[in-house]
């Protein structure tokens, strides 16, 4: 991969930045600041682990956050955190590139997930998220970090509360943040809750970016260089119902986000409140 001048770093972090603050703001920072302040996702003293995957999505994340941390609304420390789990040489250095062209100063840690699932034929996928997380937990608690901040957007919050009735038979949705059940004293939290990923798209071809397609193993045969490449998956068939839906009701997506924020429970046969069953019959 060719060495980027110092000259194109300094334009391509500037044009990046100075796209966020004006043509893109109110589709990018407006609702990642607005995500920030609704759920409380930042706070006074915190010391955030930017997990960087290498795709759009955190990348992006990465500069917003470096946005808002401008605006001192509120003190608070950032370490950009990227995992490699085994990436091919290219796609290393592809998020290296892109990191320090757009100004974020990563820290990288390595570990051998890739290596570990290779040979795991059932749920590889979710084995794979999930060892990532511990790794990105355990590496930010001892960077003493005290929460750890991914790159999910709205698109991916309303196509999970979809599969999960559709393909998992019940109603539940991807949360804004959460406490870590295996990390005393660390968080989760998403600030691209409510930033649409069409948007996101037009931010990275409108820059002329190019980030990395996907952290799987299992598509880095893929082009490392297009984030569009079609992968067969539950959540594309969700994705590709969402658009078909949306053909007759403009407020699908709208309405299947605000439908976990408007659960009537007296119209609800049954539900678990922290592990424990409860059905409408109990207070019948």
């Amino acid at each position: 991969m060719k060495e980027i001048a110092i000259e194109e770093v300094g334009e391509k972090q500037q044009k990046a930045e100075v796209s966020i603050r004006k043509k893109f703001h109110r589709q990018l920072f407006t609702p990642f600041a607005k995500a920030c302040k609704t759920y409380k996702l930042i706070e006074e003293g915190d010391h955030i682990a930017v997990c960087i995957s290498g795709g759009k999505d955190s990348m992006l994340m990465a500069k917003l956050f470096q946005e808002i941390q401008k605006h001192r609304h509120c003190n608070f420390e950032l370490t950009f955190l990227v995992m490699d789990p085994g990436y091919n040489k290219a796609n290393r250095e592809l998020i290296e590139s892109n990191a320090k062209a757009l100004g974020i100063p990563i820290t990288v840690f390595e570990s051998d997930i890739f290596e570990s699932v290779d040979s795991i034929e059932k749920s590889p996928c979710y084995i794979c998220a999930r060892m990532r997380r511990g790794y990105l937990y355990s590496n930010a608690k001892e960077l003493g970090c005290n929460k750890i901040a991914l790159g999910h957007h709205y698109d991916d919050v309303i196509e999970t509360i979809l599969m999960a009735m559709l393909y998992g038979a019940q109603v539940q949705t991807m949360m804004p943040k959460l406490h870590s059940t295996n990390f005393e004293g660390m968080e989760l939290i998403r600030p691209l809750y409510l930033v649409r990923e069409s948007d996101i798209c037009a931010w990275r071809d409108y820059n002329d970016l190019h980030f990395l397609q996907c952290a799987c193993h299992f598509t880095e045969t893929c082009a490392a260089f297009h984030d569009d490449e079609p992968t067969v998956s539950k959540r594309l068939e969700t994705k590709k119902l969402i658009a078909e839906l949306k053909k007759d009701n403009p407020f699908v997506e709208s309405n299947i986000f605000k439908s976990v924020e408007n659960v009537n429970l007296s119209t609800v046969i049954a539900y678990k409140k922290d592990g424990v069953r409860h059905h409408f019959l109990d207070e019948y």
